[in-house]
């Protein structure tokens, strides 16, 4: 019987990652936001979806569970989605996140890392109709995730690469081929 596997996307912000995941959604695949853990304890507590906001939560998770927080948290709704189908994770960050999933999951967890040039991710993010960023406040996320969030070994640990210099469309076929790789075939 074949297994279903989950696919983490990984990358910084403004590669492409949450289009990927469309595609995968489109597709079939049950999707788990592990930033929504954050979002929804933001909601609990009536504030504005912000990243002042956000931060700390996402810290007194970290504070409590250590940095493989998220991961630890949504645990048990990554084996739920996963005895229905094949899941996609968009917001895996951590190392500590990584190594978790892929104690529990092993061969079934997949990491794609979608990468692109800086000065596009930054065009990109400055742009972006949903919480746009300056260049300037780019550069601090990025440097704030490399530092703090463990954000670069996911991305160096992946096991397939997607360059996103483009538009869109282009990445379909890198996703597909990746999925053919791995066993899944999509409509």
């Amino acid at each position: 019987m074949k297994k279903n596997k989950v696919v983490a996307i990984v990358g910084m912000c403004g590669t492409g990652k949450s289009e990927v995941t469309k595609m995968l959604v489109q597709w079939g695949f049950s999707v788990l936001y592990f930033g929504g853990v954050v979002t929804e304890k933001v909601r609990e507590k009536g504030l504005a979806l912000t990243q002042e906001n956000e931060r700390p939560i996402r810290e007194d998770l970290r504070k409590k569970y250590g940095m493989a927080a998220i991961a630890i948290v949504s645990y048990p709704q990554i084996e739920s989605l996963l005895e229905k189908g094949n899941v996609v994770i968009d917001g895996l960050y951590s190392w500590s996140e990584y190594k978790f999933l892929k104690e529990k999951l092993g061969e079934d967890l997949i990491v794609v890392s979608v990468i692109s040039d800086k000065s596009v991710r930054y065009q990109r993010l400055k742009t972006r109709p949903i919480r746009p960023l300056t260049e300037i406040k780019a550069l601090m996320r990025d440097e704030t995730e490399i530092e703090t969030l463990e954000k670069g070994g996911p991305i160096a640990m992946a096991d397939y690469y997607i360059y996103n210099n483009k538009k869109i469309e282009d990445m379909k076929e890198k996703v597909l081929q990746i999925l053919k790789n791995i066993g899944i075939e999509v409509g």
